[in-house]
């Protein structure tokens, strides 16, 4: 038994609440593929979060060919993006800063249908059972059928939305700009609890088991029980933030607005380590993606950087030419990412080479989505952009 599928094995009993069988019969499939890029060895699994999963880990269940090719691209006229898509069904789901939401054919790109609001979209969507959640900067919070997009059921929170949704149980959370976590009964739209914090809430809610993490504007990391609302822990971590936290083992990893990168034991509700960046305190705006080998996250600072999990030690770091907000995605031996000038680069994620590079229409604030063999990704321009093999 490899070492990865072991650690997978050791910590999926934390995920049994929130992510299904065949979601992680799915991960340990492509865990044990010899090669994980190989064209032959698809895994056919969705991409119904921000970062994934609900432990925001950021890396993909499916495959990607080793050479990547843009099988279609789609401009919104006076669009642009901030979100990071999400891909159920082949369906690719995301809304934009004009007021517009949609589902386009993960095939094509062809539009199934589409919403038109008097608001607009920052946040990435969630996806399950065949339903839609999505929250605007109003702080409208929808349910729409997947299937056609009629609004099954909504709520107004008193700011807006800027961070997706997860999952639990039969519920949904979100959080929002006026402090407040909700958790909703997913089918009929209930609030089951809320709880409130300090300042806005900017991130996706993290789960682990009946445990939720929020990281806030209000300068503390939330450790909150998922039965009732309350909270087991806060930590201080000495500066606002809206990065959405991603969970390894007993660790959880996030940045912070005064350019430093946490690492929290969420047991033991202590820092476990830190990392202040040298170059200066530019924030982290980047969530990051986790693997038991390594921690990998952009920052404004230009940088990519890798970290050893356990101790924080800097494993590798390339330099971009602009300021990097998007989230990186890990896909077997490779991490993509963008940055604001509309470069998009799958890098070595051992070492930190450049293997491929794409120059975009418009910069990345959002991040990719990886599912059934393709990337979707989105720009600021309003472009929106599938990768995969022409031939596959």
């Amino acid at each position: 038994m490899n070492s990865r599928r072991q650690f997978l094995l050791q910590t999926s009993a934390l995920v049994a609440a929130s992510m299904s069988t065949s979601d992680l019969a799915s991960r340990l499939a492509a865990e044990d593929s010899e090669s994980p890029n190989h064209k032959d060895a698809p895994v056919a699994v969705d991409w119904p979060l921000y970062r994934g999963d609900p432990l925001a880990s950021g890396v993909a269940q499916s495959l990607l060919p080793n050479k990547l090719e843009v099988l279609w691209r789609k401009e919104i006229p006076n669009g642009a993006f901030d979100a990071t898509p999400c891909i159920v069904n082949e369906v690719v789901y995301i809304g934009d800063l004009d007021g517009r939401f949609y589902a386009l054919d993960l095939a094509d790109g062809k539009e199934r249908w589409k919403i038109e609001t008097e608001t607009y979209f920052s946040a990435s969507p969630a996806v399950r059972d065949g339903r839609v959640y999505i929250g605007d900067v109003d702080g409208k919070f929808r349910c729409l059928n997947a299937a056609d997009g009629k609004e099954l059921w909504a709520f107004s929170t008193d700011a807006e939305i800027s961070g997706g949704p997860n999952f639990w149980k039969e519920n949904v959370l979100i959080g929002s700009q006026d402090s407040n976590l909700y958790c909703f009964n997913a089918q009929s739209g209930e609030v089951v609890w809320k709880f409130k914090i300090e300042d806005q809430i900017r991130c996706a809610p993290t789960v682990v088991g009946d445990r939720s993490f929020v990281a806030g504007c209000d300068s503390k990391f939330h450790i909150l029980n998922l039965n009732d609302g309350t909270e087991v822990a806060a930590v201080p971590i000495e500066a606002p933030t809206g990065v959405t936290p991603a969970v390894l083992g007993d660790l959880v990893y996030f940045g912070t607005e005064a350019g430093v990168l946490f690492a929290i034991n969420w047991k033991k509700g202590e820092v476990a380590w830190k990392f202040e960046d040298p170059a200066g305190t530019l924030p982290f705006r980047s969530s990051p993606a986790v693997t038991e080998q390594q921690i990998i996250v952009g920052n404004r600072s230009k940088r990519v950087r890798a970290f050893e999990p356990l101790t924080g030690k800097e494993l590798w770091s390339f330099t971009t030419k602009q300021r990097i907000d998007s989230s990186p995605v890990i896909v077997g031996d490779r991490v993509f990412i963008g940055a604001a000038d509309g470069r998009f680069y799958a890098l070595n994620r051992h070492d930190g080479k450049e293997l491929w590079q794409f120059e975009a229409k418009g910069g990345f604030t959002g991040s990719p989505a990886v599912a059934q063999g393709r990337l979707v990704v989105a720009t600021d321009r309003g472009w929106i952009y599938c990768f995969g093999a022409k031939d596959a």
